[in-house]
């Protein structure tokens, strides 16, 4: 490639037009290849950053070149920039090998996640349990009810709203419906004139979806703090330390309600709803979201989650029983709906959106 063709590309172009170079070259440095592209110190740096991000390329101390030692402690070069790392020989990794690496960095990261709002769960039950009752002071008195008409619900929401003192925090596992976001605005308005702290909870998901993005700004601007989640593990409505309502089942939001009252119980609950606020982001400060992959067809996300699981074009072919020109045609299609410049960026794309989210494709036994 020459340098005039190199030289004009930006960003991660440069990026990928080096990692192609690097894969050709064999006992050169990072800085040699870069320089025979004609990148500049700061054009060298960034590349480097970028592609030891995505997992293409490593890097490892080697011998110093001024003594023939090893220079471990030097390594990360004299402004902690990596720029010995630049010097050394790179190891270049595949793109298939650097994706599943990555793609099993954002699964356990995500299983971290939620290992921890499950144990979060887990001693809420347990502190709602004999512990919780024989902790109890004298006079805090917990009364529990199960409340399964719909419509009792909504009178005690209602009612809450006139009682409310101090406090409402509130976290929603899906959207609200349309008829009752006028409803809700109208709480809202109510609460926060008459001092009330007004606190609520959604899932990113829920954000990105423009009726309720409208919604999120407009209760914002009345006072409301809302807060965008990655993980909120179930419908809650917490008020003044003393009233709670939430699922009996957190994975069935249409389940039986649990109606409780009282300090005792409704602080545990609140204790759980700080976690997750915490570990929330403020609405309107959170990274903008990556779009795509709403049109794909099964097949289309079939064939992606098979080459994301490490499967070859041949093996995708026979699972689909179709031609390798066709898997060629899915996967080209799937690019253009994630506006992926290549396969590698398809996945990455497709992790981040949740195309990926279940368990791994695993071929049939035969």
């Amino acid at each position: 490639m020459s340098k005039n063709a190199a030289g004009a590309r930006t960003g991660s172009e440069q990026a990928l037009a080096l990692y192609q170079e690097l894969r050709g070259s064999t006992g050169e440095s990072f800085d040699d290849v870069a320089r025979r592209l004609d990148l500049t110190e700061a054009e060298r740096e960034r590349c480097h950053a970028e592609l030891v991000t995505l997992g293409l390329i490593a890097t490892s101390p080697g011998p110093d070149p001024a003594n023939g030692a090893d220079s471990a402690d030097s390594a990360a070069g004299p402004d902690g920039g990596g720029r010995n790392d630049r010097a050394t020989v790179p190891t270049v990794v595949d793109p298939d090998i650097a994706l599943l690496r990555l793609l099993q960095h954002e699964r356990e990261r995500l299983e971290n996640r939620l290992a921890e709002t499950s144990r979060a769960h887990t001693t809420l039950e347990t502190l709602a349990g004999p512990f919780l009752r024989a902790g109890m002071q004298p006079g805090s008195e917990v009364e529990v009810e199960i409340v399964e008409d719909p419509a009792r619900i909504q009178r005690e929401l209602a009612d809450l709203t006139n009682a409310v003192r101090s406090s409402v925090h509130s976290m929603l596992t899906g959207s609200v419906r349309r008829e009752e976001m006028s409803l809700e605005l109208a709480r809202d308005r109510d609460r926060v004139a008459r001092g009330v702290r007004v606190q609520a909870m959604y899932s990113h998901r829920v954000g990105q979806v423009p009726e309720m993005a409208q919604h999120l700004a407009e209760r914002t601007a009345l006072g409301v703090e809302v807060r965008l989640s990655a993980v909120v593990p179930m419908n809650m409505v917490l008020a003044d330390e003393n009233f709670a309502l939430l699922p009996t089942d957190p994975h069935d939001p249409d389940s039986a309600a649990i109606l409780a009252r009282g300090p005792g119980l409704v602080r545990s609950y609140r204790a759980l709803y700080d976690y997750c606020w915490h570990a929330a982001t403020p609405y309107g400060h959170e990274e903008p979201a990556e779009r795509g992959g709403d049109g794909l067809s099964e097949q289309q996300r079939a064939a992606l989650r098979m080459l994301a699981s490490g499967i070859k074009d041949e093996q995708v072919a026979r699972n689909l029983g179709v031609s390798l020109r066709t898997v060629s045609r899915l996967i080209s299609e799937v690019m253009q709906e994630l506006d992926a410049a290549s396969r590698f960026e398809a996945g990455v794309k497709a992790a981040r959106l949740g195309l990926l989210d279940g368990e791994a494709y695993e071929a049939p036994t035969t």
